[in-house]
């Protein structure tokens, strides 16, 4: 009985925090005026914006049950509050949580100060994405297919040690010049583990844009822009290390990695939309799943290459919304394992951009976010994202 009057008030407890940051939000928005939406403004350099995206999907997996049968399963993947202000002609601020699978708790996402002096010098400081491959700096909500990670990723993706959902606490100097952009940080990577000396993670993304410039957030990148910006072909490589960027408490390793990129798109005449997108990355660790022990204070990261292309059609139309079919082949390539690769064929209608859009996908292979072989499988999911 004890025990579950236990479980209750547990429950009860995170029901009304989770009441509570609705009411909240609900809250902030109330206080907006009626003309901005999402954006309360002093006046042109003092503003505050608040923003959320949510990405809610049903996916269907052979030999995924707990018997071994097919399993299904509703989730909500991705849960955001973003937060963002200004309170200088040059100086922001960035604020954002993430809920992941939409069972808690909420997790800091960012939160950095944004020193904006010109185009072509600008300091980030405080906890912010490590400048590394495009599929990376897209996040989820930016990518063009549903299933971006089926690579493996770099140190701050790993669960913790070295950063959270690509995210770590660092500096960062980006700018443009021309059609070349530049972003180059150092950040604290990987701590403790293999990393006897207390060495920092320096991470940089260098790319040059041969058409038209493309247009995010600061360094950040998207995988299409729906025509948006006309034809754009823009060739990107990155680069993080640090050394103890692997090992363990007894044993230190170092990492490397660097990442080429090409995305490519093109509005034909008509109004449709083409786009290929390709990347090819290359890690070596000193420390990985086939050197490991077991040993609990172990950080091992993959070792070997991956490559994936994408290839997508947007139809034209002025309705309310777009179809935009697409495939996608990954492999993974590890130095101290089996390879393994995974297609994706899927549908995207777009409503309105990356703010709305619903997503029908299928896929098959047994490539996963570790690099490394996993169950050979075949995946159907239907999703829907949306922002604001």
């Amino acid at each position: 009985m004890l025990k579950h009057k236990k479980q209750c008030v547990n429950y009860q407890g995170a029901m009304t925090a989770r009441a509570l940051r609705v009411g909240l939000l609900a809250l902030v928005f109330a206080m907006m005026p009626a003309h901005a939406g999402y954006k309360l403004e002093k006046d042109d350099t003092h503003w505050l914006s608040v923003g959320a995206g949510i990405r809610a999907a049903f996916t269907s997996t052979e030999d995924a049950a707990p018997d071994g049968s097919r399993n299904s399963d509703f989730d909500i993947q991705s849960m955001r509050l973003y937060f963002s202000g200004q309170v200088h002609e040059k100086v922001k601020f960035t604020f954002n949580t993430e809920e992941i699978f939409g069972d808690g708790p909420v997790d800091v996402l960012d939160a950095f100060v944004q020193f904006e002096l010109n185009p072509q010098f600008n300091v980030w400081m405080g906890k912010m994405l490590t400048p590394a491959d495009r599929i990376e700096m897209n996040g989820p909500y930016y990518g063009l297919n549903w299933n971006q990670y089926t690579q493996p990723l770099y140190p701050s993706d790993q669960g913790g040690d070295a950063g959270t959902y690509g995210r770590d606490d660092g500096v960062t100097v980006w700018g443009a010049a021309g059609k070349f952009q530049y972003a180059i940080g150092v950040f604290d990577g990987l701590q403790g583990r293999g990393n006897h000396k207390d060495d920092l993670l320096v991470a940089g993304r260098f790319a040059f844009n041969f058409l038209n410039m493309e247009d995010n957030p600061g360094y950040y990148t998207s995988s299409t822009y729906y025509g948006g910006l006309g034809n754009i072909l823009t060739l990107g490589v990155s680069f993080q290390t640090q050394n103890g960027g692997t090992g363990s408490a007894l044993t230190s390793g170092d990492f490397t990695g660097f990442t080429v990129d090409l995305l490519s798109e093109t509005v034909l005449e008509g109004g449709g939309v083409l786009n290929i997108e390709a990347e090819f990355k290359s890690f070596d660790a000193d420390y990985t799943v086939a050197t490991s022990t077991g040993d609990a204070s172990e950080f091992v990261l993959f070792d070997g290459d991956s490559y994936f292309i994408t290839a997508a059609y947007l139809f034209p139309g002025d309705g309310f919304g777009r179809f935009q079919p697409y495939v996608r082949f990954v492999e993974n390539d590890p130095n101290d394992g089996s390879s393994s690769d995974l297609t994706e064929a899927g549908l995207n209608y777009i409503i309105s951009g990356h703010n709305a859009r619903v997503n029908l996908n299928v896929t098959s292979g047994d490539a996963n976010i570790s690099g490394y072989r996993g169950a050979d499988v075949d995946s159907i999911s239907l999703g829907v994202q949306l922002q604001f």
